[in-house]
Order: structure tokens, then C-alpha cells, then sequence
């Protein structure tokens, strides 16, 4: 997959970041890939009662903004879990 693919697919589900990650550009699209992979992480704390929601509405969001910064070719990171760097 080119690069902008890889973008787009990292956000869509499980299933999809596993595929960017390991079909994927992974050394050019390392930005996407380590963004989805917060959110996606951040996501499971959706779990717990009323707050949870709240976090996992935010985590929708986030994943959402990353999308469509991905189909827009930027890097742009989204609020609060942008900073984290899980792949070097």
C-alpha cells in the first residue's frame, strides 16, 4: 500500500490498523499509525460508566479529526493524545 492509504486505513478499526501496520508503508506513514494506535488504546477506557462515555465520544472524535487530516495528506496531531509516541 502506498502511503496515503496506509494513512487512511490505520483509523478505521482494529482490523485496519493491523493491516497498516504490518501491509503497509510503515516507515513513511509512522505518524498515522502511532496516532491510531493511541486513540485506539485511549478507546478501551471508554468502558467505564458515565465517564467512560464521555472519554470514548473524544476518542470517536479524535479518530475522526485523524482521518481527515489523513485524507487531506497532513499530520496534524489531535488534541491531548497527539503528543504520545508509542513507535519510534
Amino acid at each position: 500500500m502506498d502511503k496515503k492509504t496506509t494513512d487512511i486505513v490505520a483509523y478505521l478499526t482494529w482490523i485496519g490498523l493491523l493491516i497498516a501496520i504490518f501491509l503497509g508503508d510503515r516507515e513513511g506513514s509512522k505518524f498515522h499509525i502511532n496516532q491510531a494506535l493511541v486513540i485506539w488504546i485511549a478507546g478501551l477506557l471508554s468502558v467505564i460508566p458515565c465517564v467512560g462515555w464521555v472519554w470514548g465520544i473524544f476518542c470517536f472524535v479524535c479518530a475522526v479529526m485523524g482521518f481527515i487530516a489523513a485524507l487531506n495528506g497532513e499530520e496534524k496531531e489531535v488534541p491531548l493524545l497527539g503528543k504520545i509516541k508509542l513507535l519510534k
